[in-house]
């Protein structure tokens, strides 16, 4: 028997090889907090619709904390890179001009296959028109469009994100329309808040696992998500929060911060008021604020998502914002900037459901005035609430997410071999 060094052994048959997996490479950008959610919600979504196809994605963004989560390569933060008006804008031009040309660099250099864009109107519109230029077939979608449908600056609102975005996919059914008499392919997939209307905590349970007893109100206090907020709002916000709070010694007010940067700033303004208040530190915010929401009795708030959120939770709310005199002054007298409410509640709505408070009518007294009736008047509170109910049916159906993420990947080219999806978006 020959030793098995001089065994002839013989040669395996030739293996084919198989061609390296390219994955599709999608860019997704937004800004400030409520963009950062609405956008980690959009990449679990697009990754569970890729796994169904087969579909190798990767996913890069420009966003914040909640999108990196949800698995998105994050290009960079841009979560504080946000202002409303141009005064208040200045300080982050110089950072934004500075990502923009990193972007662009890396654009250059980027297979990308597919881009999203989600509200943050500025720096979206300027990145879209310069992708267009770039690329003249490369999918571009806008989720959650700007709110171009319900303000007018001039003579109208501007619609350039028609012509360079592939498909808009609204979250509002005027937004929906507004698109569509335009001339642009427009999805209505409703509200990305729709998604977890059923997986709100109960709210006896929720007030039990805060220590409220049965007797006891809870006041939330939501100023801020930008920087210039903290500045106008924080301080009419709480200084209304302790004129009720000594109508009603027993009130419980917590503030939920939206940064961490904006605890010491929100604690020094608390006992500057004498308000008997608990700010959560921002992990502290994002962890109870289902149990939060679905305690509370009353918020004041800023205008924005928060708005709808605290909608779709039932919790009676008064609304506040101001801008400095300079962008107000331009705004109102240059601009001829003409808006019939600033909720998101009121504009789905068209009526004036929750109370706004706006520059000058934004002053403690009124905002404990409004917290006091929406606190005590079962009839007020009564009209809200049924409001809300309305406003639920504007917003579409559960599935939202699912249903933009399908949108998306319709519109890729099928250039990577994926197994074609057997859903319909």
């Amino acid at each position: 028997m020959p030793l098995l060094r001089d065994a002839v052994v013989p040669s395996p048959p030739p293996v084919a090889e198989t061609p390296a997996v390219v994955p599709v490479q999608l860019l997704i950008s937004t800004g400030e907090v409520s963009g950062d959610l609405q956008g980690g919600w959009l990449v679990k979504a697009l990754r569970e619709e890729a796994a169904d196809r087969r579909l190798p994605l990767r996913i890069h963004a420009l966003g914040g904390p909640q999108m990196e989560q949800a698995g998105a390569h994050l290009l960079a933060n841009t979560t504080s890179l946000s202002a409303i008006g141009l005064w208040e804008a200045l300080p982050f031009v110089v950072p934004t001009l500075r990502l923009q040309a990193r972007l662009h660099q890396w654009i250059r250099t980027a297979p990308l296959d597919g881009v999203v864009l989600i509200d943050y109107m500025g720096p979206n519109v300027n990145l879209g028109l310069k992708l267009r230029r770039m690329n003249p077939h490369l999918p571009i979608s806008y989720y959650i469009a700007p709110q171009e449908w319900a303000f007018r600056v001039g003579e109208g609102g501007t619609t350039r994100l028609i012509g360079f975005s592939s498909q808009i996919l609204a979250a509002f059914p005027e937004e929906a329309r507004f698109y569509q008499e335009r001339g642009a392919a427009v999805h209505w997939v409703g509200h990305p808040l729709m998604d977890g209307i059923h997986h709100r905590p109960d709210r006896a349970a929720a007030r039990a696992g805060l220590n409220l007893g049965e007797d006891s109100k809870l006041l939330l206090v939501l100023p801020a998500s930008r920087s210039q907020e903290i500045r106008y709002l924080l301080p009419p916000l709480l200084e209304g929060a302790a004129r009720l709070q000594r109508r009603h010694p027993t009130l419980q007010v917590v503030i939920p911060a939206a940064r961490q940067s904006f605890v010491p700033a929100m604690r020094r303004q608390v006992r500057t008021t004498g308000l008997m208040a608990t700010v959560l530190d921002a992990g502290e915010a994002r962890q109870r604020k289902a149990q939060l929401f679905a305690a509370a009795d009353l918020a004041f708030a800023k205008s924005g998502t928060v708005n709808l959120e605290l909608a779709l939770h039932g919790v009676p709310q008064v609304v506040g914002y101001r801008l400095s005199r300079p962008t107000a002054w331009l705004a109102n007298h240059v601009l001829n900037f003409q808006v019939p409410f600033i909720s998101p509640v009121n504009l789905v709505l068209n009526e004036p459901l929750v109370p706004e408070l706006l520059q000058n009518a934004l002053t403690s007294s009124a905002v404990a005035d409004h917290g006091d009736a929406l606190l005590t008047g079962d009839t007020t509170r009564q009209r809200m609430l049924d409001g809300y109910g309305r406003l639920r049916s504007a917003l579409g159906e559960p599935g939202v997410a699912r249903r933009a993420a399908r949108a998306v990947l319709d519109i890729l080219p099928l250039s990577r071999g994926a197994a074609p999806s057997s859903s319909s978006p």
